[in-house]
């Protein structure tokens, strides 16, 4: 819990008194009246005397203003200062933050510094002008006249209105005294309206406030009869791309001609309408990365006459990456054991190395079956246990503990007075240091997969799943915990959703894990909501949200629970499983009697079990399905797994008896160490590699430690052969596990 030292308590005590008794108040009022601030500039300082002349208190204020181009404001006394472009906005101190009626911030007026001297323009505090003089509205818009018009639709244009007090941020459209539609633009099309009609219509401007200017002149329109033109355009021609990204593709084409006028066109992929266009080129959005789509347009006139389909062009998408992904994950509990935070990645060169960085996990409400902030509690002890993730969280490690300056990216220390602590606070300053980093959240894992299947069983169900997800991960509306959280804060920091459903459609997940039959179905319907809704809001931010997965190495499972290569048609990567096809845990419940490789390439001749797993038939699963390599990365293991109790057997060890896990990093963990723990905590285990299977393994010999692991050999071993099969790249679990050997053997194997 955040605490106060007792004389930094006693010096605030004063500061609140003098503002009316700030700290009396238990839930101060929201705000009721009107703020003031008056300017002060002494060199290039410059400071807001506010002033509460309500008869209500006023509460979670701040100052907004305009500087001259070229300058910029820094943080000062009292406040903190962030800048956008020419908008500064100054958020006053926790002890000012609350003003009573009649009281000011004097003498602790919030200060910040200019870069040169310069009045600020254009102040606003509490919604308000901040010399206290009343809003003014926009002027209403002018010269609204016809652009086009169909037998159903009417499409106008009008020149700008000049602000107000405030910019103007859109216009109403009315049709006579019904509201058509809202833009944010000076045109708009009026749809849905009657042939050979008589309507008048008018613009009103409005600004963020809601106030609005006098309505324009209005504009009589007809719509046209359908009878007055029955002849169509002529066919578009020379239909071709123009450029791809990894989600569009961009076309154009020659005009079509008309005794009328052409209107528009429709631009179809494959048999579905994609989007309509008034010129000879379009951009299809929303698509997946490195697939093939078909295109045709056709043109039309203003009387409902189209034209026949143009030839139709073969275009495929961009790779989400231009040469080979660098995926890794990074635990959000990995900074208590561990002891590896952000920091490390940057300190150990991962950060630059790579491409995507999966923050995991987090957990589904059992109740409400919505991604879930703001608790922290943890999983119970026994992994057996069906219900040991229900609720768990750690909103502490996400976004409420305060990090020291030693444990801090950029050596500054939290105050414990941030609204956003943590681990994401700091991976905003990853990101920061690293723009290129794609940073994706991921829900579920091993122990929080329980509740997926509910929440994809019905449509209701995905669309409300979805919409929690997009909101609290992506908009950043995290619930408030331990004076850190709230509306927005978390905004900015992912890049897109990593689902870890551990497994649809099969019974082989956690103890206590729902599935049904028709889990496999059901996911390919959530991916697809999943992916109509950030692209839905991407569309409001102007950024594309990514969609992964981590998919299973076992080719039952993927016949169980994925419907490939539909479920491609909305997920942009799946990393396959590489790893974890044998192994010995805590509990004694997952072949505690023989060894076995762990992440093998290819199978092993000597496996003695009836099912030969490898990387290579896991690949193989997703590709022979008909899946672009591209869309796939590798699994690769930054830890080892292992026995104890073995005997040599003339194979070091290799596919011989044991007696249970070997002792773990953790006391918890047994049977699992991080491969620099590994490395150094597990004495005399000489390594072998078993080059025709490529697996890399130790043997201790009399103390009878067998480890299975990833080490540069077989990462080397095995970006070869990704590279040589056309994959997308190389996913690591997790980074906590390298120290810089085993990322740099990636790297280097993938250039």
């Amino acid at each position: 819990m955040r605490r106060t030292p007792h004389r930094l308590r006693s010096a605030f005590a004063a500061t609140l008194l003098a503002l009316g008794g700030v700290a009396a108040a238990a839930a101060p009022a929201q705000a009721a009246g009107r703020l003031t601030a008056q300017f002060a500039l002494d060199g290039t300082n410059g400071s807001y005397t506010v002033k509460n002349t309500s008869s209500s208190a006023v509460s979670n204020w701040s100052i907004t203003f305009q500087v001259p181009s070229g300058v910029t404001a820094s943080t000062g006394e009292n406040g903190t200062v962030t800048q956008a472009g020419n908008l500064v906005t100054l958020t006053p101190a926790f002890y000012i933050a609350t003003l009573q009626p009649g009281a000011s911030t004097f003498p602790y007026n919030p200060t910040f510094r200019l870069s040169s001297a310069a009045q600020p323009a254009q102040c606003r505090i509490d919604d308000a002008n901040c010399d206290g003089s009343p809003d003014t509205p926009p002027t209403a818009p002018s010269k609204l006249t016809v652009v086009t018009k169909t037998t159903k639709t009417v499409s106008l244009s009008w020149n700008a209105s000049a602000p107000g007090s405030l910019p103007v941020t859109g216009y109403d459209v009315y049709q006579g005294t019904t509201l058509a539609t809202s833009v944010t633009g000076t045109s708009a099309t009026i749809t849905g309206l009657t042939p050979k009609t008589d309507y008048s219509f008018t613009v009103v401007a409005k600004d963020g406030k809601g106030t609005k200017s006098p309505a324009s002149a209005p504009l009589s329109v007809t719509t046209n009869d359908p009878a007055g033109d029955t002849q169509p355009p002529s066919v578009p021609g020379n239909v071709h791309s123009t450029a791809t990204t990894s989600s569009s593709v961009s076309l154009s084409w020659s005009a079509s001609t008309d005794n009328t006028g052409v209107v528009g066109y429709d631009v179809y992929q494959g048999d579905k309408l994609a989007t309509t266009v008034t010129t000879t080129s379009a951009t299809v959005s929303g698509l997946a990365p490195s697939t093939s789509y078909s295109f045709t347009v056709r043109a039309k006139d203003g009387y409902d006459n189209v034209s026949a389909a143009s030839a139709a062009v073969t275009a495929k998408t961009g790779d989400i990456v231009d040469a080979y992904a660098r995926v890794g994950y990074f635990v959000q509990w990995g900074i208590y054991g561990r002891q590896y935070f952000v920091k490390n990645l940057q300190t150990t060169g991962a950060a630059k190395k790579l491409t995507h960085l999966l923050y995991a996990f987090e957990n589904i409400d059992p109740v409400n079956l919505t991604c879930m902030s703001g608790v922290t509690k943890g999983t119970t002890s026994n992994p057996q246990d069906p219900n040991q993730g229900d609720g768990a969280g750690d909103a502490e490690a996400d976004y409420s503990r305060p990090f020291s300056a030693d444990q801090s990216i950029d050596g500054v220390a939290d105050t414990g007075w941030e609204p956003l602590r943590g681990n994401f606070n700091q991976l905003k300053k990853l990101k920061k240091l690293n723009p290129n980093l794609k940073i994706l959240v991921s829900l579920g894992g091993w122990t929080y997969s329980k509740y997926f299947s509910d929440a994809a069983a019905t449509d209701a169900s995905r669309k409300k799943f979805v919409s929690s997800c997009v909101d609290t991960w992506i908009k950043g509306n995290i619930a408030s915990y331990g004076g850190a959280g709230g509306p927005g804060t978390a905004a900015g920091i992912f890049d897109g959703i990593d689902i870890d459903w551990e497994w649809p459609g099969s019974p082989d997940g956690h103890p206590g894990n729902h599935w049904n039959a028709n889990d496999k179905q059901n996911l390919t319907a959530l991916m697809a909501e999943f992916r109509s809704q950030l692209d839905a809001y991407g569309a409001t931010s102007g950024k594309r949200y990514q969609l992964h997965a981590f998919t299973p190495a076992d080719p039952g499972k993927v016949a169980a629970g994925w419907e490939l290569p539909k479920v491609f048609q909305s997920l942009d990567v799946a990393n396959v499983q590489g790893y974890d096809f044998h192994g010995s845990g805590s509990d004694n419940s997952w072949e505690p009697l023989r060894t076995g490789h762990q992440g093998n390439l290819y199978a092993d001749a000597d496996d003695p079990y009836n099912f030969h797993f490898s990387v290579e038939n896991a690949v193989k699963a997703y590709t022979d399905a008909g899946v672009d390599p591209r869309r796939l990365t590798l699994g690769l293991a930054f830890y080892g797994r292992g026995w104890q109790s073995v005997t040599d057997g003339g194979k070091h060890g290799a596919w011989q008896a044991a007696n249970g896990a070997a002792p773990g990093q953790f006391a918890e963990e047994a049977g699992t160490r991080g491969y620099a723990n590994l490395k150094a905590s597990v004495p005399n285990c000489t390594v072998y590699h078993a080059e025709p299977s490529i697996a890399t393994y130790c043997f201790t010999g009399d103390k009878g430690q067998w480890w299975t692991f990833d080490d540069a050999w077989s990462i080397g071993k095995k970006m070869a052969w990704l590279k040589s099969k056309g994959l997308l790249g190389a996913m690591a679990w997790e980074m906590s596990g390298d120290t810089g050997e085993l990322m740099n053997a990636v790297d280097s194997g993938l250039r």
